[in-house]
This record gives structure tokens, sequence and C-alpha cells, in this order.
């Protein structure tokens, strides 16, 4: 049951969240007095107020400001702005969002489309919905600047169909901005026009891969397309089209009013990464505190696990984490003093991916967890490719066996025959690659869980059978 304003109040006071998250602790913003735009510009307004929702108040903190400095200025100076700081994808990918803009072809007079992925499916990940709930003007801000720099006539908010609040709160201020002039034609007085709608996805993960994700806005079915040609030359209605993350966009207005080299000295603040600018990071599991946290990055997994999370809740101990959700490799307690960023994560062996740890304690049993994750991304698989929509279903069957006491010798080389037979360059697109990273992982790291379960259901020593190149009957 929602809570009163009076009681919202109460609740932040002690620490928790609002009512449409229950007793669950919200996000360390800061106070006041250290939170600002310049050391938290993502979420330094919540400091302030537990939602920014109206555009009094949005203007009242330094809103649109970053929107006004962007249009005393020509599109392409606003695209080498962000280019030169370097604002690594959010979404997962990690490419520079400035270089990605300098692909679009030059305008033309017709239409040019951004779009907002979303989505946000990812198991595991729950960033954007904090974005989009409760700072809504932020990310249209950094829409309508994004649009200036490379010229978009029109831009769509992709939205995940459960985020309904996110959904009505984008919706009101969108409307908001159009009776203020801050959308819609000659915004500000200026020769610059867009308009923006939001667009509620019908469930589907395979719609975080952007050319899906455009297929399913034209009302098509959501499958990748081929590229060449990649969005930027003909993305939606063939038109040229950039397709950004919401944290992405919502790093614009801050460059904006502060500018690159303040942007670049967010990573010296802890001194230890070269990546630029700060990063919604956070934990879930079976650890004391899961949320969010906004950091520069240089913070290394166990400063996220043990300081800021609460370390794992009393009689868990940690066995594995994925580094940014479930299409991300696992991890061990071996790696927890890496950094996450998207260069460091990569030489231990994953991906930063979004940026959000899953903590797996040593309780959980690796074979049907990751048949779990399996499970989900053979029903998320769009069927556009044969390794894809054969191969993972293949893999689930594997991984069930094994997990019901009904494994064979040879299946565990069987799924790290899948591991490479459905890996990148050998499917349409990422989502098969993806669903093989936690899969390849465990296998490597705790391989002996599988054995197990294989000696156990067939009686015999497969570590043996293996060095005799026959079962070998106990």
């Amino acid at each position: 049951m929602r809570l009163t304003l009076s009681e919202q109040i109460a609740q932040r006071s002690q620490g928790k969240a609002p009512s449409q998250l229950n007793e669950q602790r919200i996000p360390i913003y800061g106070d006041k007095a250290t939170a600002t735009s310049e050391t938290k510009p993502l979420t330094w307004r919540l400091a302030h107020h537990d939602a920014v929702l109206d555009l009094a108040t949005y203007e009242s903190l330094k809103g649109f400001t970053g929107l006004k400095q962007a249009l005393s200025q020509s599109p392409k100076e606003v695209g080498n702005m962000i280019k030169a700081a370097n604002v690594r994808g959010r979404g997962g990918a990690g490419f520079n969002a400035g270089l990605k803009w300098t692909f679009m072809s030059p305008p033309d007079g017709l239409p040019r489309y951004l779009i907002c992925n979303a989505d946000e499916m990812e198991p595991g990940t729950f960033k954007d919905r904090l974005l989009m709930e409760r700072l809504p003007f932020q990310l249209i801000e950094g829409m309508l600047i994004t649009a200036h720099a490379i010229g978009a006539t029109d831009g769509y908010i992709f939205i995940r169909g459960e985020y309904i609040l996110a959904a009505e709160r984008l919706v009101a201020a969108i409307e908001e901005c159009l009776a203020n002039n801050l959308m819609g034609a000659n915004i500000l007085g200026s020769d610059f026009s867009f308009n923006l709608h939001v667009h509620t996805g019908a469930g589907r993960y395979i719609c975080g891969e952007e050319t899906a994700l455009i297929n399913c806005l034209e009302g098509r079915r959501a499958n990748p397309r081929t590229k060449p040609p990649f969005p930027q030359i003909s993305g939606a209605w063939g038109r040229p089209t950039v397709v950004n993350n919401v944290e992405t966009l919502c790093n614009m207005p801050a460059i904006l009013n502060h500018g690159v080299e303040w942007y670049q000295s967010l990573s010296t603040i802890k001194g230890k990464s070269q990546t630029p600018g700060t990063k919604l990071f956070g934990c879930s599991g079976l650890v004391n505190d899961p949320g969010l946290w906004e950091l520069p990055f240089g913070y290394t997994a166990r400063e996220i696990i043990e300081d800021l999370a609460g370390g794992m809740i009393e009689g868990k101990t940690l066995k594995a984490w994925l580094p940014g959700g479930a299409s991300t490799d696992f991890l061990t307690t071996e790696h927890l003093d890496v950094v996450v960023d998207f260069d460091t994560i990569q030489k231990a062996g994953s991906r930063m991916g979004t940026g959000l740890i899953m903590v797996v304690d040593e309780s959980q049993d690796m074979v049907p967890l990751v048949r779990n994750l399996e499970i989900f991304f053979q029903r998320e698989s769009c069927g556009w490719c044969t390794p894809c929509r054969d191969g993972l279903p293949w893999g689930v069957k594997l991984l069930t066996a094994i997990n019901d006491g009904e494994g064979q010798v040879g299946d565990v080389e069987k799924l790290e025959g899948l591991t490479r037979d459905l890996w990148i360059g050998k499917t349409f697109c990422a989502h098969a690659p993806g669903a093989m990273e936690p899969l390849m992982s465990a296998i490597k790291y705790f391989r002996p869980e599988f054995d197990q379960k294989i000696t156990q259901a067939v009686g015999v020593d497969i570590i043996d059978a293996a060095a005799n190149q026959q079962p070998v009957v106990k």
C-alpha cells in the first residue's frame, strides 16, 4: 500500500525507500553538502528530493542549463565535446557514445531518429528504472542535448512494458516540456525542433539488441538485422538512427554544464581507473544491503560487495559473482580486488556489462543456478539463427539431465562444445554468446560440481574415465 507523503519522508529519514520499493533501503546518494552536480552528476538531486517529478523543481536544481549551453553551440561542437569526454556506453558495450554519433549520415532535411534503449531486461539489472522513475526530466534533457548534436528530428524512449510507473512519469514530464517550449518546434526560441515519444515494449529481452529494438518499434518481429548497414546509416524506417542507453544519455547535461576536463577528472578520485565519469553500480543477492550507488570508476568488487552492500548476510559465504548481469562470466573470490571498469574486468576474464553485481553464496549449487540462467536465454531467443534457436535448448537439456541425476559421461564436454559453437561470429547476434558466458565460466571454475553429479548418476569416476579414455565402473 502506498504511503502518504509525510510517511514517505519519515521512511527516508530512516534510510528506507518510498512505498513502491517496500522496506528496501534506498541507495546512498550522500548528504546535501557532499552530493553535488560535480560529485554525483546522475543522482545528486535525490539527496534533496525523493524524486523530481515537476519541471519547476527540476529547473531549481540546475535543470535544463545543460540544454541551454548546448543550444548556444553548434551540433558539431556538442558532438566533439561528448566524443572527447569519452562517455562509454552504459548499456554494457562500453563504446564511446560521441564516436558512435559521428557514424551518422549527414542531415538531408528528412527525418532522423534518436532512440533511448530503456528495455532493461538483463537479469539482475535495475539501474535505469531508478533514473526514469525518479529523474524523468534528466533523461529528457540528455535526449534533447543528444538530438541537437546529431540533428535528430524525433525521438523514442523504448521502455520495458513492466516499468509502468516510469512510463507514466516520463509521459507526464514530456507533456510539461511541450507546454513550456522545451520540446516541439523551435525549442527555447532556437532553430532546433524535436518531438519525443514513449513506446512500451511487450517483453522481449532480444530488444536490448539495437536493431531488434528498431524492428519492434516499427511494428515488426523483434529479430536483429544484418549489419551493415548500421542504424546510423539506415535505422528506424530506413533513416539515420542512434540508439543509446538511459544512463548514457543522463550523463549529457552534466558534461555540458561542467566540461570535458571535469568529467575526465572524476576517475582520479580513486586513482585506480582511466575510465572517465561516474557509474551507477549495484549489488544484489544474499548481501545485507542490496542497492545502487553512483560511484566514480576505480572501486573494486570487494569495496562494492563488502563496504557498500554490507557484505554477505550472516551465515553465508561468497562463492562467485557476476560483474554486470546474467550474460557476463562468473568471477570468484580471487577476483574481489579487481577494479570494476570496462577494461580491467575484461582482463580478468569477464565483462563489466551493466555494472550491477550478482553474488552467489557457497550453499548454492552451480548446476541448477546456471540451468536457470540458460532457461531464460533459451526462452528469450528470437529463433532467427539455427545455432541459437537449437543450441540453447540443447544446453538446457544437458544441464537438466545432469541436475536431475541423469547425466552421462561426456555431457560436460558437450556443454563445452556448445560454448564454442555458439560463440561470437557463429551466431547472428550476441544473444547466444552472452548466454554462453555464465555457462563456460561456471565450468571453468566449478567443474567438480558438474562431474560429481554425473559420477553419482552413473557410478563412474569420470576423471579416471577421461584418463583411460573409457568409463571406469565403480
